[in-house]
């Protein structure tokens, strides 16, 4: 059996080599695949663009298959439009949720999408890059980086723990989407490598035990709202760990530990809709509904 992998050791090499933790990655990243770093980042800056695309996608107003969902992300862009003045998150978090809301709605209608992840995933990392981009003049040298470092937490969870929903429970798939996302957004604001480390672990724990119960059996519904749930996570860990706030758990203890929560959690909670919403009255009544019209 493989080795896991620990993300407080690639924090602590990152401490001795005196190097934050986005130039780690990318160095650590650039040696495992053979290709230089600038030939990663031009990688990192075409999964961006992938991202944007699918942004536009979701707020053209698109429709899902299974008609749960849509609309969602372009009815939050005008609301925010209309009542600029009236948030009750702010304008960095709307815009957010808002991005969170379209990604979903685009892989949900079959659009173009980058699983990040995971497809059912995919909103939270795009949702919480492109908000700081445009609330803070980021450029994709800077997006790159943080995915980069996204992708490196994303790794060691998959090593450690699990990323399938239908393994591990929503918890493995948008809890580990806004763990990433959190480590991004540290790197973004120049944290140290163990501010990131708080940051994953934090976010980590606040979706620890979410289930997987996807109603009709679609990555609509609950799949599309749990990410902008996942984004706002995703911030309010990052925002403790800048300040100095750090967790009890170290992170690789608190990705072992969804790892246990996942295998101890009951197969109608992982991704089969035979439990949770999905056999709600509405969520039974929506997938009779469905399926007697594919019939």
């Amino acid at each position: 059996m493989d080795e896991k992998m620990s993300l407080q050791d690639w924090i602590e090499l990152a401490n001795k080599e005196n190097i934050n933790f986005g130039d780690f990655c990318i160095a650590y990243q650039a040696k495992d695949l053979e290709i230089s770093k600038e030939e990663l980042l031009e990688r990192m800056e075409a999964i961006l663009k992938v991202m944007e695309e699918s942004i536009q996608i979701g707020l053209s107003g698109v429709k899902s298959m299974g008609g749960l969902v849509g609309g969602n992300g372009k009815l939050l862009e005008n609301y925010q439009r209309e009542h600029a003045d009236q948030s009750v998150v702010g304008s960095v978090m709307s815009r957010a949720i808002m991005i969170a809301l379209a990604v979903g709605e685009a892989n949900a209608s079959m659009g173009r999408i980058v699983a990040a992840p995971t497809a059912g995933a995919s909103g939270t990392l795009p949702a919480l890059l492109f908000s700081l981009a445009e609330a803070r003049g980021f450029g994709m040298p800077e997006l790159a980086k943080a995915l980069v470092v996204a992708g490196a937490i994303g790794m060691v969870i998959a090593s450690r723990a699990t990323l399938s929903g239908a393994a591990g429970g929503c918890q493995a798939e948008c809890g580990s989407a806004g763990a990433m996302a959190a480590g991004a957004a540290v790197e973004l604001y120049g944290g140290s490598p163990n501010q990131v480390g708080q940051a994953v672990a934090m976010a980590l724990k606040n979706m620890l035990g979410l289930v997987c119960d996807p109603v009709a059996g679609l990555v609509e519904v609950p799949c599309v709202k749990r990410n902008a749930g996942a984004v706002a996570q995703a911030m309010v860990a990052a925002e403790m760990a800048m300040a100095g706030i750090e967790s009890v758990i170290p992170v690789d203890e608190v990705i072992d530990a969804m790892a246990a929560v996942g295998s101890a959690m009951s197969c109608t909670l992982k991704e089969t809709a035979q439990g949770g919403l999905a056999v709600s009255p509405t969520g039974l009544a929506w997938s009779e509904k469905i399926f007697a019209t594919k019939k």
